[in-house]
């Protein structure tokens, strides 16, 4: 089969509504109306401080004071949502002041540079304080390389596409990512949202693999390729004081349709002692500490429900089988079509009850509807509360580690 020219996807991806966060937002054009931000940076938030503040994040409140915070401060800290890295909407400080959303994500495309994003980064920072229970954001971007790369211009590097990276030795490739996690650094960036660790079987097969394939978000055509390349992207990411983020668990190599622009997407191969999980059980062993939940349907290990929201994926695969104790953070559930068949309520409930622990929802507009379900669900449910709260001991957890290095 005959690979698509770079520049037949490019055209393509520009046609296409852009929708994800986490797994390739960055390519896919002009934003929808739901993705806008706000063109000035909202007073309140530039008012908070007189001197600048650090773009990286002071240390966190100890995990024994989470005890002391109040529920919709804690149930804050589970959720992320988004701003476009060149200039913070005024929905997305009001979901942070507001709804006390404890984590952020700059997403789409910036293209003003590593000292302007830290400038955002620093007015995202004003806003911590009581809204966060003195917590510090933790503050993503999708930074894959190719198609998927949301922060570029001055002292960003263009990062190659991932099957290039796949081209590379491990070494040159860990060299090459801790660089590219000191730009992240630099510009105050906590989390990326790479590698991806989904393997697509063949160069026949990659043109049909809607979100991976396609765009050349692969590192290889095997587990074993995909392994020793995502661990070494990660080691670099590491390197460089970048918590790094392995995904889309457990995998979407094998699909042919986008949970982005798509509903009803399933994997009808994948089994819960399959090959392709092995560069996901490699990065436990590895010690990565977060992992991203797929959308799509796995009708091998849950037929009824999509991965995100499945307790036999997130607790029974990933948590028991594989034995992953990390932080677990959903692909986007605000705009992607695949998770439109509930409510935004809903998804963020039946998330954190699969055993999730990081609400990824770019759009900030379903921040108020999303925390109060989860806040009411708390109040009224003990079992509920008490799983809100280990999701919000680990990503509590993750951020004290990540200060203290």
């Amino acid at each position: 089969m005959i690979r698509s020219p770079l520049s037949r996807r490019i055209a393509v991806s520009a046609s296409m509504v852009v929708v994800l966060a986490g797994c390739s937002d960055a390519s896919r054009g002009p934003a929808s109306s739901a993705d806008r931000t706000a063109e000035a940076t909202p007073s309140r938030a530039t008012e908070a401080a007189t001197s600048p503040a650090p773009a990286t994040s002071p240390p966190t409140t100890d995990a024994a004071d989470l005890g002391t915070l109040s529920l919709p401060v804690l149930v804050g800290q589970v959720f992320m949502t988004a701003t476009e890295p060149d200039a913070v909407g005024s929905d997305t400080v009001a979901a942070l002041t507001r709804h006390h959303v404890g984590n952020v994500m700059l997403r789409g495309r910036g293209t003003t540079g590593v000292e302007a994003t830290a400038d955002t980064v620093r007015t995202l920072r004003r806003a911590e304080g009581p809204a966060t229970g003195g917590l510090p954001l933790l503050v993503a971007t999708d930074q894959e390389g190719g198609l998927v790369q949301v922060l570029r211009g001055r002292g960003f590097s263009d990062i190659p596409r991932t099957t290039t990276q796949g081209s590379w030795s491990a070494t040159t490739l860990t060299q090459r990512a801790t660089a590219w996690g000191r730009e992240l650094r630099a510009a105050g960036v906590d989390l990326n949202l790479a590698p991806v660790l989904d393997t697509v079987p063949s160069p026949a097969f990659a043109d049909r693999n809607a979100p991976i394939g396609y765009f050349d978000r692969q590192f290889g055509f095997s587990p074993a390729k995909v392994t020793s390349h995502g661990l070494a992207f990660l080691a670099g990411m590491e390197a460089a004081g970048v918590i790094g983020t392995v995904k889309h668990f457990p995998g979407l190599g094998r699909v042919t349709a986008n949970t982005d622009t798509t509903s009803g997407v399933r994997d009808t191969e994948t089994t819960a002692t399959d090959p392709y999980l092995e560069p996901f059980r490699a990065a436990i062993a590895a010690d990565a500490k977060v992992v991203m939940m797929s959308t799509a349907y796995y009708d091998k290990i849950d037929p009824r429900e999509s991965a995100a929201f499945s307790r036999p994926v997130v607790t029974g695969l990933l948590r028991e089988r594989l034995g992953f104790d990390g932080v677990v953070i959903s692909d986007d559930l605000s705009a992607a079509r695949q998770v439109t068949d509930r409510p935004p309520a809903r998804r963020a409930l039946d998330f954190l009850r699969a055993g999730g622990d990081l609400v990824l929802a770019i759009d900030p507009g379903h921040m108020a509807e999303m925390t109060d379900a989860v806040v009411a669900e708390a109040e009224k449910d003990s079992a509920f509360r008490t799983r809100v709260e280990e999701a919000a001991g680990r990503v509590v957890a993750l951020k004290r580690e990540h200060a203290s290095r």
